[in-house]
């Protein structure tokens, strides 16, 4: 697969659609306050409500949560989903954050101080495997980041971005972390497996 700078925007239909189901039902939670506990995933009860390890992928807290995950799914996404494919964009976008969930089940069930009751939801999860992913097919790519100045390399905005928000109340760091790994080891097996994906 030939990566074509030329088509890399703004063609990333899945990414498009992405954005419009997270847009809908954010725009829903705003007029039924029940859906975000609904939807949402629960570790003490995800064995009864399995569907909230997907569904809980589609909901966001709030404006800025939802701005920023849209915002970097639109931008990384789109570059990814055009080096890859739909379908492979697709799997390491939706394994990304069902691996994220489990880590958030794992650790909120079996260790201490943690909330097996709390409620977690966004799409971080799956937006950090497509980070992780991009950041190993394109190494040398160069981003700004407000409110640095200067561009810098996307794995240290990538992992700056990752240890920043692990260090800040109610985010669900360890679904970023499954997430991460997730698209880490995606980006390597695809690297290896598309030796004519351009990188850059």
């Amino acid at each position: 697969m030939t990566y074509n700078r030329r088509s890399q925007w703004p063609e990333a239909k899945s990414v498009l659609v992405l954005i419009g189901l997270n847009l809908i039902l954010f725009i829903a939670s705003l007029f039924n306050d029940t859906l975000i506990g609904t939807l949402g995933l629960q570790p003490s009860t995800w064995t009864k409500e399995p569907w909230t390890i997907l569904t809980s992928m589609f909901m966001h807290g709030g404006i800025g949560h939802i701005i920023a995950n849209m915002f970097t799914l639109y931008f990384l996404g789109s570059y990814l989903c055009n080096m890859i494919g739909d379908k492979r964009f697709l799997i390491v976008y939706f394994i990304g954050g069902i691996i994220g969930s489990f880590f958030f089940i794992l650790f909120s069930l079996y260790t201490p101080l943690a909330n097996p009751n709390s409620v977690v939801i966004g799409a971080s999860g799956a937006i950090f495997a497509v980070c992780g992913a991009f950041t190993v097919l394109a190494p040398k790519l160069k981003v700004l980041v407000f409110p640095i100045p200067a561009p810098i390399p996307l794995w240290v905005a990538i992992i700056g971005g990752f240890l920043l928000m692990s260090f800040l109340p109610g985010v669900a760091w360890q679904a970023h972390l499954g997430g991460l790994i997730v698209g880490l080891v995606a980006g390597f097996f695809l690297r290896k497996r598309k030796r004519n994906i351009i990188m850059f």
